[in-house]
């Protein structure tokens, strides 16, 4: 069924990158629900159980649909980003319609669903594929250099931010080194200078664990780094921070909170809601928000899949992906099937390239990741016991691995050199591929416009760049403010 030999694989060595996947992605178990409740502020702790619960049941039969109708080891959950700008426009429209959180939460997930049912239309009439197409080869080129860059960041930077009583976060490049020092007094990280260390150490152990396996070719060696810096974190958290790693499992329950996502968001729709915030706001405020999310939605998708699929060397000579198609309708679906349970858009993970990196290359792999998040509403306090830190070794050595696509690049050809020079800065500070793309296409047309080679720009390309400078001069909301000016007048 997946092809195994066609495909240079084995059921172990599947498992094992689907093992992989998953111990790189099971933050966002526990961190969806946290930023999409405020970390249980808003909505309370039912409403943080049922996110919970929508999260792996999303992320699962997404990752499941990605390897029955692709069979592509690409897993899907809630996507980083959007989940927070979800977040933030759950409050706008509690705001606007003058609601509860929870009510706005309900009427945001109507924007989702549509968003899942858009891009499902698109992908099955093949929409979504002839944008795929009409990248530019240096934007194809660049995606994933850049998506390594944006790992290296993370896992450097934000995946292993730590807060103490002085403030934070405090990201590892930023504020470890030149702090090396037991006393708290004498730092501005206070208390949580211990923890900062300990967590680079993490890191660091971790990641050479991993490049020294794969230098022996052990299979699972990011898997097997990933565990080291685990023993070491938990090790280091008893004897240098004096605190029990296993404290959270002595009240943990085991048992799923079904109830809480039946009461809560299971179905819950709220289009009474999403009428009051038309109503108060203008519809042009619905649209504009639908828009939003699948434009980012969209890009964001495009590029896991490219870039991730160009390192795993599934793409033809063109740097197009077989199977492009069924990879984009299992990402529609996952995000229907989210907005139903209860959480914002589930999208591609970058963190798929660890699987991939792990050996998998067949969709047996993004089965294995699915089924252990749907086991994940049994087994959560045990996934919750991964530390960042360990995580972040993982994304760092695939980072590394992913920057191997700049040799694909003439830098003696400035079409090629500049956009992906400017994809390489713009992903990892704006941590968003689809803006990253946006920029880079951006550039390649205005370079080859304004120096006499506009005709060889596709129709396609010239509109996506349009839409890209529309979306981020915020020209949507100029343009719905003229039209509601128009129907006013009228």
């Amino acid at each position: 069924m997946f092809k195994l030999k066609q495909n240079k694989t084995s059921v172990p060595t599947e498992i094992m990158a689907g093992v992989t996947t998953f111990m790189t992605m099971a933050y966002i178990v526990a961190l969806n629900p946290n930023l999409l409740t405020n970390f249980g502020a808003d909505g309370g702790q039912p409403l943080w159980n049922a996110v919970f619960m929508a999260t792996c049941i999303a992320s699962g039969i997404g990752c499941i649909l990605m390897g029955f109708l692709a069979n592509k080891p690409f897993a899907m959950a809630p996507g980083m980003g959007l989940n927070s700008f979800f977040a933030v426009v759950v409050a706008q429209v509690a705001a606007i319609a003058g609601v509860t959180y929870l009510e706005g939460f309900r009427a945001a997930l109507i924007i989702i669903l549509i968003e899942g049912v858009v891009f499902l239309v698109l992908s099955i009439l093949n929409v979504r594929e002839k944008i795929v197409k009409a990248l530019p080869l240096p934007i194809r080129i660049g995606i994933s250099p850049a998506i390594g860059l944006m790992l290296m960041n993370v896992g450097f930077g934000s995946n292993a931010g730590i807060y103490s009583e002085k403030g934070g976060p405090f990201y590892a490049l930023r504020d470890f080194f030149g702090a090396l020092t037991f006393d708290t007094a004498s730092t501005t990280m206070g208390t949580g200078n211990k923890a900062m260390i300990l967590t680079v150490v993490t890191m660091l152990v971790g990641f050479f664990v991993i490049i020294i396996l794969a230098h022996f070719k052990v299979k699972g060696a990011v898997l097997l780094g990933m565990l080291a810096a685990s023993v070491v974190n938990w090790a280091g958290t008893a004897i240098f921070l004096g605190e029990n790693p296993f404290a959270s499992l002595a009240t943990a329950s085991f048992v799923p909170p079904f109830k809480d996502m039946a009461d809560m968001t299971l179905f819950k729709l709220d289009f009474a809601t999403l009428g009051k915030l038309a109503i108060n706001g203008g519809w042009t405020t619905v649209v504009i928000l639908i828009l939003t999310f699948c434009i980012i939605d969209m890009f964001d998708t495009i590029g896991t899949l490219v870039g991730t699929a160009s390192r795993a060397g599934m793409v033809d000579q063109e740097g197009n992906m077989p199977q492009m198609k069924q990879a984009l309708v299992s990402d529609a679906v996952g995000t229907m099937i989210g907005s139903v349970t209860g959480t914002s858009t589930v999208t591609t993970f970058i963190e798929s390239a660890s699987g991939v990196e792990a050996g998998g290359r067949t969709g047996l792999t993004a089965i294995v990741a699915g089924i252990i998040f749907l086991l994940c509403m049994f087994l959560s306090p045990i996934a919750a016991l991964i530390p960042a830190a360990a995580t972040s070794s993982a994304l760092i050595y695939v980072g590394v691995l992913m920057l191997s696509g700049l040799k694909n690049i003439d830098f003696d050809d400035n079409y090629q050199v500049i956009p992906v020079a400017i994809m390489l800065i713009a992903m990892p500070i704006s941590g968003s591929i689809g803006h990253g793309i946006g920029l880079g296409m951006i550039t390649y047309t205005v370079m080859k416009l304004f120096t006499g080679k506009g005709k060889e720009v596709s129709v396609l390309t010239y509109i996506l760049s349009a839409v890209f400078i529309i979306k981020f001069f915020g020209l949507f909301e100029l343009a719905a403010k003229g039209i509601s000016m128009l129907f006013h007048i009228g």
